[in-house]
């Protein structure tokens, strides 16, 4: 004990010490990338009320403010720039040590948490359980479904091996991107009484009154960014980030919505909704393969990669004419 530290402070002292725990560590991280509790509380998939109790229980324990709350989200204080740095270098140690015990302790199974888009999920999900069951069995697979920009911090936080996400296209340190194919989005809209041109302009889908999901979600930057360099009007009435909620609002007949074609997929198949390709400057967005750049590799890796080729080969099996691959 520290010559004049009274004995009773101890206990107290111990306390505070064993107070840190890894959720409020996983909810700090959650907090400081996105720069808003609220929006990190949709991520996190926890109530916000919790969320900031869990925080300010944090910053009790720390003595120090951790982040400055302002009218549009939170920045971090030099003390809550510091924690983010050991924060993310704990959440990563933890899951080193969890996988490391379960191989030294003759476990057979290594876990492969892989990130997907919606759009994935739907044209693919299924069948990627199935795949990896069969050419990988002693590796166990867990799919993650988010948007983007949602499995790029995950990934930036170290809770994925690996990703397949939208709007990587310029380098993020840490991360290793392999770009795989274009894909082009189309409009999808209410059924009509009669067949439906094949193909519109530009000008004639951002003339429908739109649906997209946030401002951080790529399409409705994609689309502005069209809008802009054509000076064409763009209308979106209504934001979502649901896509079950942006599909039932077209299929209502109260908005259409420029999306991938996953994202609607079974929906157009069973005839409740219809899609137009956009002939000219139909927005296209790149699909990467991302993955930690220090991450240490699996004991089954060359089936690893084999499986994430093969789910390369399912998308554009399902987009057909939709997608290009990158460089041809």
């Amino acid at each position: 004990m520290a010559a004049g530290a009274p004995h009773h402070d101890l206990p107290r002292r111990q306390a505070r010490e064993a107070a840190i725990n890894l959720r409020q560590l996983r909810y700090f991280v959650g907090i400081a990338e996105v720069g808003n509790i609220t929006k990190a509380a949709e991520q996190l998939n926890v109530a916000q009320p919790a969320l900031g109790l869990q925080i300010r229980q944090l910053e009790q324990t720390l003595q120090t403010e951790l982040l400055l709350r302002h009218s549009r989200g939170v920045v971090l204080t030099q003390a809550g720039e510091l924690l983010l740095e050991r924060a993310r270098r704990i959440l990563q140690e933890v899951e080193d040590a969890r996988r490391d015990v379960r191989a030294l302790a003759g476990n057979d199974q290594e876990m492969l948490t892989i990130g997907l888009t919606p759009s994935i999920m739907l044209q693919i999900g299924p069948d990627l359980l199935i795949d990896a069951k069969n050419g990988i069995p002693s590796v166990a697979l867990s799919l993650v479904e988010e948007l983007s920009h949602v499995l790029i911090a995950a990934m930036e936080r170290g809770e994925l091996n690996a990703a397949f996400a939208y709007g990587v296209d310029q380098p993020r340190p840490g991360i290793e991107r392999t770009a795989l194919f274009e894909e082009e989005l189309v409009l999808i809209r209410p059924i009509a009484d009669g067949p439906l041109p094949e193909t519109v302009t530009l000008a004639e889908a951002l003339s429908h009154d739109l649906v997209q999901a946030g401002e951080r979600d790529m399409v409705q930057q994609l689309l502005k960014a069209a809008a802009e360099k054509f000076s064409l009007p763009l209308r979106i009435v209504y934001e979502a980030q649901s896509v079950p909620a942006m599909r039932a609002l077209v299929v209502r007949g109260v908005a259409a919505s420029v999306m991938p074609y996953g994202t609607a997929i079974e929906e157009l198949r069973a005839g409740k909704l219809a899609m137009q390709r956009i002939s000219d400057q139909p927005p296209k967005r790149t699909l990467y393969l991302i993955r930690p750049g220090n991450a240490p590799a699996f004991r089954q890796q060359e089936a690893v990669d084999r499986f994430f080729a093969s789910v390369t080969e399912h998308l554009l099996e399902s987009l057909g004419s939709l997608a290009r691959r990158v460089g041809s």
